[in-house]
């Protein structure tokens, strides 16, 4: 029987520092996973994070960039892989929304959104797919909104189908490493991506919607992701997981 000790998990969660990345960053934590936090902003709440982390006696390093930024990527993939001595899941939460009827919305806004969902995934994506270790996993960020229609988000609907189909593409693409690559599509989550710019009737209006009759939280999205990422969803697949609470 061996004595040795089951090699901890390593995981770098883009968008680490807020919203659902915090959440996902706390929550692998509890399952022993040694974590890379990125930020693109705020390296501030990144570090404070981190310190949480380490001062309850797990293990964490902060990264930053832009994530459509591919040298800024590889430099902070190189730097959790040095930290750690590998990598095993990588969770890409990071990403933007612009909100504005398809008619009004500027197209430097349209570049803007698409430049980090769909450029910055496929970026974290190709680094994910050339370093992970076998057994691993990347979980990407969608939205429940592809399938909903809501109207003002043109713009960060498209960009999020096209998430969603990388997501597809790649975990086929992996065959024979043993890599999952799966996307999460929360609905509304009370974050304050998503709070922001609505009035109280409108968040309520959008609570009452799944058959919960609830907001999501980001914790409930971090337990999806905890899932995936780990041994215990390994045989989740090419898939896009609508955590919702139900809205159809």
């Amino acid at each position: 029987m061996s004595t040795s000790a089951t090699p901890v998990r390593v995981a770098l969660v883009t968008g680490g520092s807020g919203g659902i990345g915090r959440a996902v960053v706390r929550r692998l934590a509890r399952d022993g996973y040694a974590l890379g936090i990125h930020y693109a902003g705020n390296k501030a709440a990144a570090e404070a994070l981190a310190a949480e982390i380490t001062g309850a006696g797990g293990r964490a390093v902060t990264v930053g960039g832009d994530v459509a930024d591919e040298h800024a990527m590889a430099a902070a993939f190189d730097t959790v892989e040095a930290a750690f001595g590998g990598l095993d899941a990588v969770v890409h939460t990071a990403g933007v929304m612009r909100l504005k009827p398809i008619v009004d919305l500027d197209l430097a806004e349209l570049d803007a959104v698409h430049r980090t969902n769909i450029r910055g995934s496929f970026v974290v994506d190709q680094q994910a797919a050339r370093r992970l270790r076998a057994g691993g996993a990347i979980v990407n960020l969608s939205t429940s909104v592809v399938g909903l229609q809501f109207p003002g988000y043109g713009a960060y609907t498209a960009s999020k189908g096209a998430v969603e189909a990388l997501t597809l593409i790649l975990a086929c693409e992996l065959r024979g490493r043993d890599i999952t690559v799966n996307a999460i599509a929360p609905g509304p989550t009370a974050t304050p991506l998503f709070m922001a710019g609505k009035d109280q009737e409108t968040v309520d209006r959008l609570a009452a919607q799944p058959p919960l009759e609830r907001l999501g939280t980001p914790e409930d999205i971090a337990e999806v992701a905890a899932f995936l990422a780990g041994p215990a969803g390994h045989w989740v697949n090419g898939q896009t997981v609508r955590a919702n609470g139900g809205i159809i």
